[in-house]
């Protein structure tokens, strides 16, 4: 990758893990070991917005992340987990 990325995640150690073992189990432990989730493992979207395409054919790592749902005043009512589709930088290219 030639360019510098900085994603906005805000996971946490669980959601790091679960993909950190996707990418082991596809990749190898190499491409584990270099897993960064704030530089190089986006959605879609992310990825196309920073000039990358998702390679024809790609299978999603499949990750997730907690949805607080507030009432009027700000206090969190409800959690609910939902799933996300991300690609790890192997899985793409640049569209410039």
């Amino acid at each position: 990758m030639e360019k510098k990325i900085t994603t906005n995640w805000t996971g946490s150690e669980t959601t790091e893990t679960l993909v950190r073992k996707q990418i082991k189990e596809r990749w190898g432990s190499d491409e584990a070991n270099r897993y960064d989730p704030k530089i190089n493992c986006m959605t879609i979207r992310q990825w196309n917005k920073i000039g990358y395409r998702v390679k024809s054919g790609e299978k999603a790592i499949k990750s997730f992340v907690v949805i607080e749902k507030k009432d009027k005043n700000g206090e969190v009512v409800k959690k609910f987990p939902k799933t996300i589709n991300l690609f790890f930088d192997v899985q793409v290219i640049a569209t410039e």
